[in-house]
């Protein structure tokens, strides 16, 4: 039987993630960085590119996307990234051997 890969989410340590109090994306409504379902084309575009306008402009962009990689969060937009993004960043990091 194959092993269930588990996320490996940071530390519940609430210093750890008060970064989050200074996000731009924080009184923003959350659907702006997760798709719904079926959502595809323009509507999608136009909202990722929402997100990523907030993002690019967050102080805390780093902290999050560091969050987003190192949880392996899969979905969502986080620091300014895609989940593909996310993948492929994920993939650069850590090749197959």
């Amino acid at each position: 039987m194959p092993a269930l890969k588990l996320l490996k989410l940071p530390p519940p340590v609430a210093e750890s993630w008060s970064w989050q109090m200074d996000s731009a994306c924080r009184d923003v409504d959350g659907t702006v960085f997760f798709h719904p379902d079926n959502e595809r084309g323009e509507a999608r575009e136009s909202r990722m590119a929402e997100a990523k306008r907030i993002c690019s402009g967050c102080e805390v962009r780093a902290q999050c996307l560091d969050y987003a990689l190192e949880s392996g969060e899969r979905y969502g937009i986080w620091g300014g990234m895609t989940e593909d993004e996310r993948r492929a960043a994920r993939r650069r990091r850590n090749p197959v051997r």
